[in-house]
């Protein structure tokens, strides 16, 4: 063997992979080996510029030429040029400055990573609209509203950084997002490697499709969460639904149900009990996603331990229809009044207005079908079968448009993801998302990491004195993998530059 090849040989040993990787947990432990850098850090107030650019309406067809501005933001206070990296937010289905400002981890590592951090809208939401106050008007100008192009408008502002910031061209790019952002960011390392070395998706139910999962799974992890919360919590909880059928039956029923709930708009027929329902149903829902140890403003203003709080009113299952009525206000109250500013209760919302419900009511019917079911035995919930034909039937009624329930997983390759490399998925024991995630590793570098009294991707919110040990250490472990993603990334380059220079000397010398 020649000495060129010989060398040849031997760099190539030391590229990223080449060596041992090390295993992460599969559980964050209890306890914190090392690392505390989070635990008592100072809150950052996000200061970043707010930028556009114009994005191709369609991406993937040649017949219609409109673009529209995408927003992005952008905060380079700790960006090095040499040795840094850029944090890539994958936006989802809201305001992003909503989740700029509920996304404080980035901010909290940004030093640290020497990294420039962009936080990208997604179409569709935000101001990010394609045909401005049309965009929803009907389903041919929503038909723009996928996954793919999504991903297609951040892969093209990535490349647009890289041309027009000095500096950038040569640095390692991260996806980072929570929840339907954080399958993007697991998505777009998968469908676009060359242009993200790496991705940590938080809470990303990425299997939550089709026959992957038990569509039974999510509607039993917010009962586990309520009956580990308090005393015969989730066994009240069940058997409302009942007293709530019974009080609508009676003669001035509704009336008494809509006075004793306080309702901002009453109750005028038995039709109306069942939207009452659901509407108290996605509210115990939305307290399981944001079960966090401390107050927070990100679905609505709560306090710490928000589903402790409300099973206080919980603690006795076998009382009168009335006074479960009664309970199940204060509880609701914990949810929709915790700043007690509210003079009544709106069964038309259960979120803050930054998420966008109409866009994500046409992905829900599109793309974004994530089936969900409830026995009201295994769970606190009425017995709910997942009815396909029913679901489409009513996407067609509201969007004109009917759901593919199999493209995702086709699309993204569904459990068979091992072909894969770098991405981190993170979710959180509390999370009901979490039964539709990746919660155990699927090779070296597909880790997953569970995080034990942890919610809906709070390893990506800003550290807090209150977070669980669990929650520290995962983010140590996640700025840990990044870090060894940006060293690869550079290594890379080294022996990539050297590689090259050698296979020109070794040309020269045959000549």
């Amino acid at each position: 063997m020649g000495r060129c090849s010989l060398l040849l040989l031997l760099l190539a040993s030391l590229t990223p992979g080449a060596a041992s990787p090390v295993s992460p947990s599969l559980r964050a432990p209890s306890s914190l080996p090392w690392s505390t850098s989070f635990r008592s850090r100072p809150t950052i107030t996000p200061k970043y510029s707010i930028r556009y650019i114009q994005q191709k309406v369609d991406h993937f067809g040649f017949n219609i030429d409109r673009t529209f501005k995408q927003r992005y933001l952008i905060a380079d206070n700790y960006w090095k040029e040499d040795g840094g990296s850029i944090l890539f937010y994958t936006g989802n289905e809201g305001d992003i400055i909503w989740f700029c400002n509920n996304t404080g981890f980035m901010w909290d590592i940004a030093e640290e990573m020497k990294a420039m951090l962009v936080f990208a809208e997604h179409r569709y939401y935000g101001e990010s609209l394609p045909f401005g106050a049309d965009s929803f008007s009907d389903s041919r100008h929503l038909n723009f509203l996928t996954t793919e192009q999504a991903l297609a408008d951040f892969a093209k502002l990535i490349k647009y950084l890289k041309r027009t910031i000095p500096g950038a061209r040569n640095q390692p790019v991260i996806a980072l997002g929570g929840s339907y952002g954080g399958m993007l960011a697991a998505w777009f390392r998968m469908k676009y490697p060359h242009l993200v070395v790496g991705a940590l998706a938080s809470s990303a139910p990425i299997w939550q499709f089709n026959d992957l999962v038990p569509c039974d799974v999510f509607m039993k992890i917010v009962t586990t969460d309520f009956s580990q919360s308090g005393p015969n919590c989730s066994e009240s909880i069940r058997r409302s639904w009942d007293a709530i059928n019974r009080l609508a039956k009676k003669g001035p029923g509704l009336r008494w149900l809509s006075e004793a709930l306080h309702l901002c708009t009453p109750l005028t027929k038995l039709q109306d009990v069942q939207h009452l329902k659901d509407w108290i149903a996605e509210t115990w829902v939305n307290l399981a996603m944001v079960d966090y140890p401390y107050e927070s403003n990100f679905l609505q203003p709560l306090p710490a331990w928000p589903v402790k709080v409300v099973c206080q009113y919980f603690k006795y299952s076998n009382v009168p229809d009335t006074l479960m009525l009664r309970n199940i206000f204060q509880a609701l109250n914990v949810y929709y009044n915790y700043s007690g500013q509210a003079k009544c209760l709106n069964v038309s919302e259960t979120a803050t207005s930054s998420l966008g419900v109409q866009g994500w009511s046409y992905q829900a019917c599109t793309e974004m079908v994530m089936p969900t079911c409830s026995d009201g035995v295994d769970d606190m919930f009425e017995p709910h079968s997942w009815n396909m034909k029913e679901y489409s039937d009513d996407c067609f009624k509201q969007w004109g448009v009917r759901p593919r329930p199999s493209w995702i997983p086709t699309m993204y390759g569904g459990k068979n993801i091992s072909s894969h490399t770098n991405i981190i998925f993170s979710n959180g024991e509390l999370d009901p998302w979490s039964g539709g995630g990746v919660t155990k590793d699927i090779t070296d570098t597909l880790l997953a990491i569970v995080i034990p009294n942890g919610a809906h991707h709070l390893d990506l919110r800003a550290s807090n004195a209150l977070d669980p040990v669990s929650v520290q250490l995962t983010r140590s472990l996640e700025v840990k993998y990044m870090k060894q993603w940006v060293t690869d990334f550079y290594e890379m380059g080294v022996v990539s530059f050297v590689l090259d220079s050698m296979t020109l000397n070794c040309a020269v010398n045959k000549e």
